[in-house]
């Protein structure tokens, strides 16, 4: 029986994915801030679950959590999902924004970081294992109005690369997943034209199988890994001229 713990399980991304692994017969351990959403969720999985209701921005209690999952398993842990994730739009020169701003950095970069720190120690111990890190597709070029978003998400993906680096030929693989537009309740308040959308369990089937062999890197769905590849190429004053007046996410302070 695989054991996974997944952050973000209570919603999105990390729901979804928590659903492919309980069908495949696995045990979680559930972290997320709404305990009774993720007690509901336990209670609906086949199988025994963990559930850590917790803000994955206290890195003393989320290390707490992941010491208590390693120890019900004996030490042995097949996957850990850094799945939580926040975004809004935000604008230099915003007083307010600043506090938002780093809200974003310190949920999907640094929680992504606290997340791995307890479990690469057994990890490299048992030579075996998967530290999933979530980027986006966001992160592949700054997005105007979504400074924060943009560059926490390329940070976790480069992160995710020096971490790969640091455990080569450990055993440990290291998966860097960049979804697309997938259908969550965070995409659905995106007052704009979401090319490509993808239904969110059709993306966990996706991810699932990435996970599985070990991918370093991917995005889904691949019509926006087409999409990356060529923003990656553009000069920047091509890419200038077509973004620039791209369709910005809301800001906090306008919801």
């Amino acid at each position: 029986m695989k054991r996974v713990f997944i952050t973000g399980a209570s919603s999105g991304l990390g729901l979804a994915l928590a659903k492919r692994y309980a069908a495949d017969g696995a045990s979680l351990g559930l972290v997320g801030r709404r305990g009774h959403v993720l007690r509901e969720l336990a209670e609906s999985l086949p199988g025994q679950h963990r559930c850590y209701a917790l803000d994955v921005r206290d890195r003393d209690i989320l290390h707490a959590a992941a010491h208590d999952f390693i120890a019900r398993g004996e030490g042995r842990v097949d996957a850990v999902i850094a799945s939580a994730g926040i975004s809004a739009g935000t604008i230099t020169g915003e007083t307010a924004d600043h506090a938002v701003f780093q809200s974003i950095v310190e949920t999907n970069l640094l929680a992504t970081l606290a997340t791995f720190e307890p479990f690469v120690a057994p990890m490299r111990e048992a030579k075996a294992g998967r530290l999933v890190g979530m980027a986006s597709v966001a992160g592949i070029r700054g997005l105007p109005g979504a400074g924060a978003y943009s560059a926490s998400k390329a940070a976790v993906a480069v992160y995710c690369e020096s971490l790969r680096l640091e455990l080569a030929d450990s055993g440990v693989r290291v998966v860097t997943i960049a979804p697309g537009y997938i259908d969550t309740p965070m995409t659905q308040h995106n007052p704009y034209r979401m090319p490509f959308l993808m239904p969110v369990d059709a993306f966990a089937e996706k991810a699932h199988a990435a996970i599985e062999r070990g991918v370093s890197y991917t995005v889904i769905p691949w019509q926006m890994g087409v999409v990356a590849k060529l923003m990656r190429l553009l000069p920047d004053a091509v890419y200038d001229r077509l973004a620039r007046n791209a369709p910005r996410k809301p800001r906090s302070m306008d919801s």
